[in-house]
């Protein structure tokens, strides 16, 4: 509970924009891998957007109340959580929206791993850890997530 809001904050948005680059890029790559249409990979990109963004922001806020957070204080938690899901969600939904299909594609994989990169930064200057180390394991993560995506796109 010592916790300040601040820290609450950073917490919050860092798991959701986390969830929604490294689903969006792992979705994006296994269903181009299976060729899915533009569309398919549209539908799938907003279904993720929101039904799975409404599932862990449901599942933040009742951890938070399971840990006896003050109601208001896991109320902002899961609005913060939603929000950073939902608008890091619709970048990549846009990027398919304005590109042609190879384009976007590469560019939805450049941009997660430019937001990626920069949210590790943000977070290891915030813990003062070295900042390299903390990008290579992120997105060394998120490359074992597109890598497997990838294999069964393929492998459907």
């Amino acid at each position: 509970m010592g916790e300040t809001l601040d820290h609450m904050q950073i917490r919050n948005f860092s798991f959701g924009a986390t969830a929604a680059i490294v689903t969006s890029i792992g979705l994006i790559v296994g269903l181009d891998a299976a060729t899915a249409t533009k569309a398919t990979i549209l539908s799938g990109l907003l279904i993720v957007a929101i039904a799975d963004n409404l599932t862990d922001s449901l599942s933040i806020h009742i951890y938070q109340e399971s840990e006896q957070l003050e109601p208001r204080a896991a109320f902002r938690a899961t609005l913060i959580n939603f929000a950073a899901r939902l608008g890091l969600s619709l970048s990549f939904v846009l990027l398919m929206v304005i590109l042609p299909l190879r384009v976007a594609v590469v560019a939805s994989i450049l941009w997660g791993l430019l937001l990626l990169t920069g949210l590790s930064c943000v977070l290891a200057r915030t813990r003062k850890l070295p900042v390299l180390p903390e990008i290579a394991k992120h997105v060394a993560v998120a490359a074992i997530v597109m890598l497997s995506s990838k294999i069964i796109g393929h492998i459907i």
